[in-house]
């Protein structure tokens, strides 16, 4: 299924996506839900992120090429930071640019969306923990990241997890095509094959840290290319499977 999250008649709704229609369910895709029998056109419908989240868990260096480009090493172990609740975007709306940011940065990354209450999850049962897939764009304050040690500034603004447009189960999280394009040009081009921790490793690794809860994301990591993006600009990240998702900066 492709889940979606939307804004009907001033409220919050989740539907199913099939073709150019939204079919409205009856509760949220983290719990046992019917499909009801409302339907909007796809091309009416507007799309917020497909999720709320308590946090978004991110993977730095999680591809060699990336890591490569900033001259840095193989990491032995998951790189970790968090974006807070408050960097969440929706498809279609605006990142907006700190004053104090001289280079604002793309990033190409698959997101997991986490299902249910996940602790010390093993490998073999990471799936069953996991709603489904999406297309995010790790936004980061390039010029900000060295200038602290740590990523939390650079990477914690709000605008700064653009996220969606749907949520898939039906794609293979290990091998997918990933791209980012500004205005149209192609900046980013891989595979999560290339990824240096699998899906899987990630979320057992990460629910033996924390508690992960549903709605939550994992976003693996982006791959060698990235650049910056400049006001008026549209980025564009496009996965195998799962879409475009689309949002200008101002």
């Amino acid at each position: 299924m492709k889940y979606v999250r939307l804004t009907t008649d001033n409220t919050i709704r989740y539907g199913i996506l099939e073709d150019e229609m939204i079919r409205l369910i009856d509760r949220t895709p983290f719990e046992a839900f019917q499909i009801t029998d409302e339907t909007i056109p796809l091309e009416k419908a507007r799309l917020l992120a497909p999720t709320p989240f308590s946090k978004a868990i991110c993977i730095g260096l999680n591809y060699r090429d990336h890591a490569e480009e900033l001259d840095l090493p193989i990491p032995e172990d998951p790189v970790v930071f968090l974006k807070p609740s408050t960097s969440i975007l929706g498809p279609g709306e605006d990142i907006v640019k700190p004053q104090m940011c001289t280079r604002l940065d793309y990033e190409a990354e698959l997101a997991v969306v986490i299902k249910k209450q996940a602790r010390f999850v093993p490998i073999e049962e990471a799936h069953s923990y996991i709603l489904g897939y999406s297309c995010a764009n790790d936004v980061t304050a390039r010029d900000l990241q060295p200038k602290t040690g740590q990523w939390t500034v650079a990477k914690g603004f709000d605008t700064f997890c653009p996220y969606g447009p749907f949520i898939s189960d039906e794609v293979d999280p290990s091998n997918l095509a990933i791209e980012s394009r500004v205005n149209g040009e192609l900046r980013q081009s891989s595979n999560t094959r290339h990824l240096i921790f699998p899906v899987p490793h990630l979320v057992s690794y990460l629910s033996a840290v924390m508690t992960l809860l549903p709605g939550d994301i994992i976003l693996t990591g982006t791959p060698g290319g990235i650049g910056a993006m400049e006001r008026g600009n549209t980025v564009e990240i496009v996965i195998e499977g799962l879409g475009r998702l689309g949002n200008q900066v101002v």
